[in-house]
């Protein structure tokens, strides 16, 4: 295959369309990384189902404040006007439609929307979590992931084989190789690497792809 983005890289292209003063929830795990790339004269409001908004970047080794953390037990900062409540509270604001973007990970995402982000397998998570509550509270729902398995299969694909997180809810994916947002139930590819043809794209990907006339670049600094 050719080469693809980094995690960092695919992080950094998710940011780039979140908006200005955006309320924001990250998933735990490679979607924090997000955080870290805000554009330049843009800054989300960030947070965290465990009762935190408005969070800032994670601090310097040492400097951790371990009464701050986020809803994956990682240290973080606060900026002004940060607020803690309860975690029903938290969830309150979830299922309240109070946010505007939720980015997530995934082992699977389907060409309908659906999300499969969580396993009961060997090493799997014992249960779904606030991932449920996300994908059908946030105003948008976007995924970023590697474009394929570590063996090599699309994890983008017709239709989940593995247990649901939500049912229709996606409406983009970045993964490393695309950017594709999904609309009346099919992957319509946005940006591909130029490095790539649509036939190499379309070889790793479980589903038929919708090219539309105009197919961007995805560049992305290094990092």
């Amino acid at each position: 295959m050719t080469s693809k983005l980094s995690n960092a890289q695919i992080a950094w292209r998710a940011a780039q369309d979140i908006e200005d003063g955006a309320y924001v929830n990250l998933g735990i795990g490679f979607p924090e990384m997000v955080a870290k790339f805000q554009p330049p004269g843009k800054q989300a409001i960030f947070h965290t189902e465990n009762g935190v908004l408005n969070f800032g970047e994670a601090p310097a080794a040492g400097e951790e404040d371990w009464d701050l953390i986020n809803a994956g037990k990682k240290a973080i900062t606060l900026r002004p006007g940060a607020a803690f409540f309860h975690h029903a509270d938290s969830f309150g604001m979830v299922r309240g439609g109070h946010l505007d973007v939720a980015i997530l990970g995934t082992y699977e995402v389907a060409e309908n929307g659906d999300l499969a982000n969580w396993s009961t397998g060997p090493k799997g998570v014992p249960a779904v979590g606030g991932a449920m509550d996300l994908v059908h509270g946030a105003k948008r729902v976007a995924v970023i992931t590697d474009h394929v398995t570590k063996d090599g299969r699309p994890k983008l694909v017709k239709r989940c084989a593995l247990p649901l997180t939500g049912v229709g809810c996606v409406t983009r994916v970045y993964t490393s190789l695309a950017v594709l947002d999904i609309e009346n139930e099919r992957f319509v590819l946005r940006e591909k690497l130029p490095t790539m043809s649509v036939e190499e794209l379309q070889a790793v990907t479980g589903a038929e792809l919708v090219l539309p006339d105009q197919i961007g670049d995805l560049v992305a600094p290094e990092l």
